[in-house]
């Protein structure tokens, strides 16, 4: 088992990195939890739910499921009531625990629930998307959906452990792979330029799920995500640099409809977009331009962008992006691989880079 620490002011965690860790998950759970509401979708249920129970149960605390809806499109105020309206109808108390079980969407609602429940309650993350592994699941950041922007009404708030079990990447489809690799590569454009090498050298392996390359991704990915994090826990400065891509991302998921592309392929069609705004407006080398181009291409993400309803649609939707002040656009650049910095881009090299790279 492979342990990575996460330390923020609002609280130090572990992240146990192991296969077959999902039947150890009851050894996170307090001793004085009072009960154990593990929340998942239908699909992960099917696959995990009894052997997470199983494991939570050895506890001796009384555990319950609630299923959310599967899908981005269901990451809203509706779907979270579910879960109020179950732990409100148990009358459960503030020590009560919540299990998130799932990916992204799951882990986000579950954790905004424990955010908000009786003012806050805690809560373990287990994620088992290869995305939510790697970077959602870690840090704290929880949230729904709003029609107007993605991830628009949220909370920081860390758990108390993020469980991750390796094994659980098998039952995931191509796709799914593919969009997880997308935040691995982010991290070493943003972080390491020795580690974007890595991955361009190892991206078939990767998305053929070789399990010591995906251990290597998972754990390097969780080390790097802890440093930020710790660094700057509720995005004041450094953190910013982790939504390398995401801005030319959101839009994507907003523009499209939630669920149309997963996060992870407009994260990867984010990076090839960020890293041609880089060009024109930092002087990033062309050659690097084609070099994440090609890994994008090469881990099974997007390299082309959809028209939307033209430059001024993607304008509107970038400007309600989190980063946005004062109605300006922020976006992560990078000087060169390895370095990232938070700015503005005029908006006549923006349009030129959605009219280049837009299908």
């Amino acid at each position: 088992m492979t342990d990575v620490m996460v330390s923020t002011p609002g609280g130090d965690y572990p992240i146990h990195i192991e296969a077959g860790r999902l039947g150890r998950i009851g050894e996170s759970l307090p001793s004085d939890a009072t009960a154990v509401v593990v929340v998942t979708n239908p699909t992960i249920n099917n696959l995990f739910g009894e052997q997470v129970r199983a494991a939570l149960t050895q506890s001796g605390k009384p555990v319950t499921t609630v299923e959310l809806p599967d899908g981005e499109q269901y990451k809203d105020w509706q779907t979270l009531n579910l879960i109020f309206d179950h732990m409100l109808g148990l009358q459960l108390d503030r020590r009560a625990v919540i299990v998130a079980l799932g990916g992204g969407v799951v882990g986000d609602m579950a954790g905004f629930a424990a955010a908000v429940y009786m003012r806050g309650i805690r809560f373990i993350q287990v994620p088992t998307t290869l995305l939510a592994q790697v970077d959602s699941s870690v840090g704290g950041k929880t949230a729904v959906n709003h029609p107007l922007g993605k991830n628009m009404i949220g909370a920081f708030y860390q758990p108390i452990a993020v469980e991750i079990d390796t094994t659980v990447l098998n039952t995931l489809p191509d796709r799914e792979i593919s969009a997880g690799l997308a935040e691995v590569v982010k991290y070493g454009l943003i972080m390491d330029a020795a580690f974007f090498a890595w991955c361009q050298e190892n991206a078939s392996g990767l998305r053929s799920r070789d399990p010591d390359l995906l251990a290597t991704a998972i754990r390097r990915s969780c080390e790097f995500k802890a440093q930020v994090v710790s660094a700057d826990e509720r995005e004041s400065g450094l953190r910013a640099i982790l939504n390398l891509g995401h801005t030319f991302a959101h839009a994507i998921e907003a523009g499209l409809g939630y669920g149309q592309w997963l996060h992870g392929e407009a994260v990867g069609c984010g990076l090839v977009l960020a890293s041609a705004l880089s060009e024109r407006t930092l002087g990033l080398p062309g050659a690097d331009v084609e070099r994440v181009r090609s890994v994008v291409d090469a881990i099974g993400c997007p390299t082309r962008a959809p028209r939307l309803l033209g430059v001024e649609q993607w304008m509107s939707l970038m400007r309600s992006d989190k980063k946005a002040q004062a109605g300006e656009i922020k976006f992560v650049l990078m000087p060169e691989i390895g370095q990232a910095t938070v700015g503005a881009a005029d908006s006549n090299d923006v349009a030129a880079v959605l009219n280049e790279y837009a299908a």
